[in-house]
């Protein structure tokens, strides 16, 4: 079986070493050495000020939204996953959908402007599958009109912007240390910001408020993570070029398989480089996509519509006209994409994917 993604495991013995470290000093949580660790490694890693390891991902968005005071309307994508806009809700604003760049398949900055009101407070976007926003265009709108900038980096890290990774920007910047993404944490998360009062309030929202012991600086909530996990993080970043590095050989070996099938890649912003996160592809009709997916699982391989459905259509938000988002979600497919990935492998499910396209009636 081949599924659309794989966790990497480090050797398990150099985990375990970790873990009898831990088991040691009997120090579970609560901000231990391992944290600090990886949260400076992380640091060094990736050429950024500031970061605060948390518990997941969706914790970074709301505890991002939380720190940054933000009220009524933020402007957002609705070609994401579903944490993006739940976030927005979860705080009590409101998510404003501006459509997609067909081709980048991010926000498109040229329609933002027009979706500001005198509600609105904050623009979050995502760098959808790791391409990279339109980061300076996004900028100059948020300074113009006296708005805060969010990224959602979800699926962002290895990629750059100018030759700084996508995290240095916007106010504040979240991660996602997923199981499933290229660097992870097995659960986990991050802030990322330049700005050290908005660290120090990060701070006290992610451990409860606590100033000290007995003493509470703020509301606060528990976004903290554990020495297991954070373990996990400092194997798992000793091999990150590696993974790199392979996800993008085998994603120039779909390019090569894949060459006469008649679909669209997403194109890297300008300035940008690409982590090599997803291999996603965009079919011509949806019916194509659907087809191509009933041949792949009768292979037993399962791709991802990855996202679908766009989410503007949720039942929780107000409706909103976003045609491309709508299009591009309906025809979008992720396929698989993972370190063990073999070339036998991506050879395989391309040919399944050619078969689909040139013999529909018959596969």
């Amino acid at each position: 079986m081949i599924n659309v993604t794989k966790p990497f495991l480090p050797d398990i013995e150099e985990y375990i070493e970790y873990v009898r470290g831990i088991w040691d000093r009997g120090w579970l949580t609560n901000n231990g050495p391992l944290v600090n660790d990886l949260e400076l490694k992380l640091k060094e890693y990736l050429g950024l000020n500031h970061l605060l390891f948390l518990g997941n991902g969706t914790i970074a968005l709301q505890i991002a939204i939380k720190a940054l005071d933000l009220k009524g309307e933020i402007i957002t994508t609705p070609f994401s996953y579903v944490a993006t806009t739940s976030s927005i809700v979860w705080e009590g604003c409101e998510p404003v959908f501006v459509d997609i760049d067909k081709d980048t398949f991010n926000i498109d900055a040229a329609k933002i402007e027009a979706a500001i009101t005198d509600k609105t407070s904050a623009i979050l976007a995502t760098h959808v599958f790791g391409n990279p926003c339109n980061i300076d265009a996004i900028q100059q709108i948020a300074t113009k009109h006296n708005l805060k900038v969010i990224y959602d980096g979800a699926h962002g890290f290895g990629s750059k912007y100018k030759g700084k990774h996508v995290f240095n920007y916007g106010d504040i910047t979240t991660a996602s240390f997923h199981a499933t993404k290229l660097f992870h944490t097995i659960e986990g998360g991050a802030v990322v910001t330049n700005n050290p009062a908005l660290l120090k309030k990060m701070a006290f929202l992610r451990n409860f408020g606590h100033e000290s012991m007995d003493t509470f600086a703020s509301v606060g909530i528990n976004g903290k993570n554990s020495e297991f996990h954070a373990a996990m993080g400092l194997v798992n970043l000793k091999s990150v070029d590696d993974i790199l590095r392979s996800r993008k050989e085998q994603s120039k070996t779909y390019d090569k398989e894949l060459a006469d099938l008649r679909v669209k890649k997403p194109k890297i912003q300008a300035g940008g480089e690409f982590n090599y996160s997803y291999y996603p592809v965009v079919f011509e009709t949806e019916e194509a996509l659907l087809r191509s997916i009933t041949l792949l699982n009768g292979n037993w391989i399962y791709p991802r519509r990855y996202f679908y459905p766009s989410l503007s259509s949720l039942n929780y938000v107000k409706k909103s006209d976003t045609p491309i988002s709508d299009d591009i979600a309906k025809r979008v497919l992720c396929l698989p994409l993972y370190h063990s990935l073999k070339a036998e492998e991506i050879t395989f499910i391309s040919r399944i994917l050619l078969r689909s396209q040139n013999n529909p009636d018959n596969q």
